[in-house]
């Protein structure tokens, strides 16, 4: 009984490494077929050499195409994600503008404050010297009254002398005014330094220096409130700038309209709140 014939065995080229060696040759009736591939029939060529090999299932349904409204969308996200970039950065700008002015208000209220109060205590000095001033001069007028003949000359010219290098025009002149009150009124004694036009000069720079002070100081707080309320912004678009992040990823396209929906509504307040602020404050 005869042996049925073996199909030939292909070649191994000579110089062919181990690896190659070690590998199986196929013919073409031997080429092995993956499950996922159809048989070959009678009516179909024979697979000439080895098929590669696609991790896949040909049996998946292709993908979908993208509608035009989807590629407009995105675009339009992609548009509006750039406006958000662009008014955040301008409104962090703005809010650190304003911080920038509101330390320097801070600063000049300081110094003004500093200023008024060492006003308020020269005119508190300059009191208490008129006082001992007026004290003096009570003295004097007494010696010149009641005192002989050079005791009188003497305190006269002494007074002469003390209110030519002591007293300043405003309390001369309440002086005379305090004479002037308690010559109308001699049963009430008016005291010079109660007169309402020596207390303005002493007190007006101090008062005027002080409203400057307070003034620098709401002028800081002002810019204090702009600068939060820009803070506030700038926090609003960065929200905008996560939604509009969110909706740029996502396959759902009903959820990226949900999204992008809110996004742009927060950035369209955030923005009129940033535009009213600098209008505002211009």
């Amino acid at each position: 009984m005869t042996q049925p014939p073996y199909p030939p065995q292909p070649q191994r080229p000579e110089n062919a490494g181990p690896a190659q060696r070690a590998m199986p040759a196929f013919t073409a009736q031997q080429v092995p077929q993956h499950p996922g591939q159809p048989q070959p029939t009678a009516h179909q060529p024979q697979p000439t050499g080895h098929q590669p090999h696609y991790p896949f299932d040909s049996s998946r349904p292709p993908k979908k195409k993208r509608s035009r409204f989807e590629k407009n969308f995105t675009v339009l996200l992609t548009v509006l994600l750039g406006l958000a970039s662009i008014v955040t950065a301008w409104a962090s700008f703005q809010a650190s503008l304003y911080d920038g002015e509101m330390a320097e208000a801070n600063t000049r209220a300081g110094v003004l404050a500093a200023e008024a109060e060492s006003l308020y205590l020269e005119a508190n000095a300059q009191l208490i010297t008129d006082a001992s001033l007026l004290n003096r001069i009570a003295e004097l007028s007494v010696q010149m009254d009641y005192g002989d003949y050079d005791t009188s000359v003497i305190a006269s010219a002494t007074l002469d002398l003390l209110m030519y290098q002591s007293a300043t025009e405003a309390f001369a002149a309440a002086i005379i005014w305090s004479d002037e009150q308690n010559s109308a009124s001699p049963g009430t004694y008016t005291h010079p330094q109660t007169s309402p036009d020596y207390l303005a000069a002493l007190y007006t720079p101090y008062t005027e220096k002080k409203a400057q002070a307070e003034a620098a100081a709401a002028e800081a707080a002002e810019y204090n409130d702009w600068g939060d309320q820009l803070t506030l912004a700038t926090v609003m678009l960065a929200i905008c700038l996560f939604l509009y992040g969110i909706a740029a990823v996502l396959r759902a396209l009903p959820t990226r309209i949900v999204l992008t929906g809110i996004a742009t509504v927060v950035m369209l307040v955030a923005s009129g709140l940033s535009l009213a602020v600098v209008a505002t404050a211009s």
